[in-house]
């Protein structure tokens, strides 16, 4: 059972991907909490060749007061546990009890046992899902530097950069706090400002503070897949980077280079690197072949759909080039890879998991 909180406009957590999400409404000075936009029902496994298995995001049941947040959320796994389907597995998770009661039931379980009812969900917005990288000020006398792990994996490699010992030099110096990032990066946190010129110059010693890659890597994620997990049909987290080595030659190429477009891969259909709401996904069927998906929301609120099946490395980039010279001539302002593929016809726009399977 998966929980998330989110603090528009950054959906840093891709909130409606899990079984439980909340999407914090803030004061008119953007400095409290005020309370929370509940939503339900998400969740990313599928199986292949399943029709009856999809992803689906999280539907709004409405707003409550941060004071019974910890209610709502208590109410709405217990409903789960007394509806959820406990004989077929791969129908069991909340997405599904969501589908097959509908929302209007789901909110009337949810009050009739919390003793409260839900006001109508009030307006946010959100505008990406990715990391903010760099120095940000948090807290006064205190700041926050986010670093780019490329899919999260922390290792000293053969050839390349000894990053495991260098964040083991940064923990000794660091006072302050590590916090992971839900798309696979590093925060070296509340690092005081008097510590700010040392700090400074022992990431840049070890390379840490590198940011010069493409807005596409940036923005990409991969799960671990082989050979660490048993239930990959295809590489990921070691392949991801080479493909996007091969796709920023046609970024560059295109003038793309700092125009984010959100890019993931996992080894199989279960979804743990959130495939399905990205721009572009590929979603591992056997050792090098994927389905591509195309027309995910950049901001994560929105599924995204099959484009081909089965594709191999050469195959990806044939598709993929034309697509992203045409988006990078026939673009509105503003308008990110997601929104354009749907614009332009190349994939039908998808908001209910249900419609999922439908091309």
């Amino acid at each position: 059972f998966k929980i998330a909180i989110a603090i528009p406009p950054e959906n840093d957590v891709d909130v409606v991907a899990y079984d439980l999400g909340f999407i914090a409404i803030l004061d008119d000075a953007q400095q409290h909490i005020l309370g929370y936009n509940v939503a339900i029902g998400g969740g990313m496994g599928m199986t292949h060749n399943n029709r009856k298995t999809y992803p689906r995001l999280a539907t709004c049941l409405g707003y409550v007061p941060k004071e019974r947040a910890i209610a709502v959320a208590e109410h709405v796994m217990l409903v789960q546990r007394d509806h959820g389907d406990r004989t077929n597995r791969k129908h069991a998770r909340l997405k599904y009890t969501v589908d097959d009661h509908g929302m209007d039931w789901w909110r009337e379980q949810v009050e009739a046992r919390a003793g409260f009812a839900f006001e109508p969900a009030r307006p946010y917005a959100f505008t990406r899902n990715g990391d903010r990288y760099g120095w940000v000020k948090t807290t006064p006398g205190l700041n926050n530097f986010t670093m780019f792990v490329q899919n999260g994996r922390v290792a000293n490699f053969a050839g390349g950069a000894p990053l495991k010992r260098a964040l083991a030099d940064v923990a000794r110096a660091h006072s302050g706090a590590f916090r992971l990032t839900c798309n696979g990066h590093l925060i070296v946190a509340d690092v005081r400002d008097a510590d700010m010129p040392a700090m400074r110059a022992l990431l840049a010693r070890h390379g840490l503070d590198n940011l010069d890659y493409s807005a596409l890597r940036l923005h990409s994620m991969a799960c671990a897949a082989l050979p660490t997990c048993g239930l990959a049909m295809a590489e990921s987290e070691r392949y991801l980077p080479r493909l996007i080595d091969l796709l920023d030659r046609v970024i560059d190429d295109a003038g793309l280079r700092n125009d984010a477009i959100v890019i993931r891969m996992t080894g199989c259909p279960n979804g743990c690197a959130r495939p399905y709401n990205a721009e572009i996904a590929f979603v591992g069927k056997a050792p090098g072949a994927y389905n591509l998906y195309l027309g995910g929301s950049h901001a994560g609120d929105r599924l995204n759909k099959l484009y081909r099946e089965t594709v191999t490395e050469d195959q990806i980039l044939e598709l993929l080039t034309p697509l992203i010279k045409q988006y990078a001539l026939e673009r509105n302002s503003g308008e990110s890879f997601g929104d354009f593929v749907i614009r332009a016809g190349v994939v039908k726009e998808t908001r209910e998991g249900l419609d999922f399977h439908d091309l």
